[in-house]
């Protein structure tokens, strides 16, 4: 493989290339490599509708089938140029079901050219449970993946997964039992979820959606909240507010308004009826919120190929090193500083929980990506990247905090119009311990000249002065370093945390 002149690209992997064939969509996902947080290079989806009539007819549809073989061509063409080194192809429902599905899986593999691992109900169970694994922070609860053809449901204990089951209550599938009717829907879904035992294990926990026509409905939910952030991954609501807004789904399957809009007509469709299989299983498990997902089948799977130590490394922070690598003046001062405030924090009666820890060495992390963007937009360029990449392993109020922290630390300890939506998101306390972060950071940054070597030698201390309460020590060789503008931003940080701050060179 030739390799590429490009720097904001991680050095050492290769591209590896999904092609999901669904029983609503078939889907071809380029990755940058093989790793714990994986960047997707190229994305593109073709609504086929290969589960079209299966569940009336028992085949495939034909039209649907040659669509899908004609974007089989195109996904080959466009892994090859992506310069994948693998192409892995899963399908699902639709080709393990259908009389038709040996021949189309046969026509699939001569296009591809290579061998398509057909999942079973199980297994698709099995890797939607490592998607969610691979994307959360120790999730504790129950996975739905809806596709159009059926759900797996599936029980989560931090990495533990129990046996998934598999329900005919897929999207296209629901919806063509039903005849279209919504009642006859509701019906044969509460049926069938009844049969789902492990839904009683879920009360009070979490439940995780996958599948893109319940991601549909979340942006529908964003929408209409008008939600500040446009970010699927960890997106949560309420169980009362979720059912509440399902209603409102399936009541408004013919809707004009102009968010129902904004999901394309072929998804809008299934809409109402994601909504009633999405309403059957809370009601069943009666969870304390409901969590979207944006990986599923084909990120679990990626997720099952890694050693075992790269599947215990956190998912944020192996994002946010990277990052660190692609963008920072010294990914090592970064780590520098991850390790120097976890330190410091004590030092103003912060204890930390093992999530807030994360957060905040994810923040340092990431404290240099914007060097390169004029001064004065580096504090909202920061926000901007942070609050809108493609992390997994953190929560909305997470991603605020990390945000926040490093505008902040450009722009100064106070609030403004560009703080505003994200401080809707956050915690009081987070909004509080960004401000304490970024306090830090801007008096340790007029030391380091964002390079590595002297922060961690520097450090704070109680004071035996009755005037102070905590001393800035400084080792002598550093005594260079002493100026006006190191002096006001030591006092702006004991302004916010009403400690009584002094340097001491010594």
């Amino acid at each position: 493989m030739v390799e590429s002149e490009a720097q904001g690209r991680l050095p050492g992997i290769a591209p590896v290339s999904v092609v999901d064939i669904g029983s609503n969509s078939i889907r071809l996902v380029v990755y940058e490599g093989l790793s714990r947080s994986p960047t997707i290079l190229f994305n593109e989806k073709v609504l086929c509708g290969l589960g079209k009539g299966i569940a009336l007819t028992g085949k495939m549809d034909e039209e649907s089938v040659a669509r899908a073989l004609q974007a089989l061509h195109r996904f080959k063409a466009l892994s090859d140029q992506a310069r994948a080194a693998t192409m892995y192809v899963l399908a699902t429902a639709a080709a393990r079901e259908a009389s038709n599905g040996p021949d189309f899986i046969h026509q699939a593999e001569t296009i591809l050219q290579r061998h398509v691992r057909v999942l079973s109900g199980e297994e698709e169970a099995r890797f939607a449970s490592l998607g969610i694994i691979s994307g959360f922070f120790n999730p504790d609860g129950i996975a739905g993946d809806l596709g159009g053809g059926s759900l797996e449901l599936i029980d989560i204990r931090g990495k533990d997964v129990s046996n998934g089951v598999t329900l005919p209550l897929g999207g296209l599938r629901l919806s063509e039992y039903a005849g279209g009717s919504l009642s006859k829907a509701r019906t044969f879904a509460r049926k069938q979820v009844k049969m789902a035992k492990l839904l009683s294990r879920g009360e009070g926990r979490t439940f995780y959606a996958v599948g893109g026509t319940w991601r549909n409905i979340a942006k529908l939910h964003m929408e209409i909240t008008r939600y500040p952030l446009h970010m699927m991954q960890g997106y949560e609501v309420s169980l009362g507010a979720m059912i509440q807004f399902l209603d409102q789904v399936v009541a408004a399957k013919d809707s004009k308004e102009p968010a129902f809009q904004a999901v394309s007509k072929h998804r809008r469709s299934l809409l109402p009826f994601g909504a009633i299989a999405m309403q059957e299983v809370l009601t069943a498990m009666k969870p304390s919120v409901i969590s979207f997902s944006a990986q599923g089948v084909r990120e679990g799977y990626l997720y099952s190929l890694l050693s075992e130590s790269e599947r215990r490394a956190d998912p944020l922070l192996a994002a946010a090193r990277e990052l660190a690598i692609l963008r920072a003046r010294s990914p090592e001062h970064a780590r520098e500083l991850a390790e120097w405030t976890g330190r410091m924090m004590p030092f103003f009666d912060v204890q930390e929980s093992e999530e807030e820890s994360r957060y905040r060495q994810a923040a340092c992390l990431l404290a240099d990506i914007s060097w390169r963007a004029h001064p004065d937009y580096r504090g909202l360029q920061a926000l901007n990247v942070i609050a809108h990449s493609s992390f997994v392993g953190i929560s909305h109020p997470g991603r605020a905090f990390i945000a926040l922290s490093n505008y902040y630390r450009f722009e100064g300890l106070h609030d403004d119009g560009a703080t505003g939506p994200l401080a809707q998101i956050a915690t009081p306390q987070f909004i509080d311990r960004a401000k304490l972060l970024g306090g830090m950071l801007r008096v340790v940054y007029l030391f380091s000249a964002s390079m590595p070597g002297i922060v961690k030698n520097l450090t704070f201390r109680k004071s035996s002065n009755p005037d102070l309460d905590l001393e800035f020590v400084v080792p002598p060789e550093y005594r260079d370093f002493a100026g006006e503008r190191l002096d006001g931003r030591l006092q702006q940080l004991s302004r916010l945390t009403n400690k009584r701050l002094a340097f001491r060179f010594e």
